[in-house]
């Protein structure tokens, strides 16, 4: 079984995410527009594009199955945003190798940290950054969700 991980660099690749995006919208079942998610999916190719972000896309025997957005919140701080893998991908270590690409780019784009934040009930997911060496932090932004968590992890 052959996964890829690659940077999003096409209106395809855009396309994609936006796409997933919108199914991890779903797959949460929460309202993110406190986090200006519509202008976010018109934006993804800025928001998340060189020089100072990644679109980091998994592929998995020729489909797409999962991404995570790589976006400055400081000079020294990059933020990790929409870490999704597919439902039908999940359980291939697909999340695993998309946080390790994540924080490979992060380091080689110079920031110290990775900060993020997600919701409790994500237990998988928490239980990965976790393992990859996250610790929980005081808020760092807004999020109205009463279970939201704080995720810092040093890199440099």
């Amino acid at each position: 079984m052959t996964t890829r991980i690659f940077s999003a660099t096409t209106a395809k690749d855009y396309a994609h995410a936006r796409s997933l995006i919108e199914c991890y919208t779903r797959f949460l079942g929460l309202d993110l527009s406190f986090q200006g998610l519509a202008d976010e999916l018109e934006q993804l190719d800025t928001m998340y594009g060189p020089p100072l972000g990644a679109l980091l896309m998994a592929e998995h025997e020729g489909k797409v199955a999962g991404m995570v957005g790589l976006r400055p919140l400081s000079d020294e701080i990059a933020e990790m945003k929409r870490l999704f893998v597919l439902p039908a991908f999940q359980g291939k270590q697909i999340g695993r190798m998309l946080v390790q690409a994540f924080l490979e780019r992060a380091k080689a784009l110079r920031y110290r940290k990775v900060r993020l934040d997600t919701v409790a009930k994500l237990v998988t997911a928490n239980a990965l950054y976790r393992r990859m060496g996250f610790y929980e932090i005081p808020p760092y932004r807004f999020n109205p969700f009463p279970d939201a968590m704080f995720w810092e992890k040093t890199i440099a």
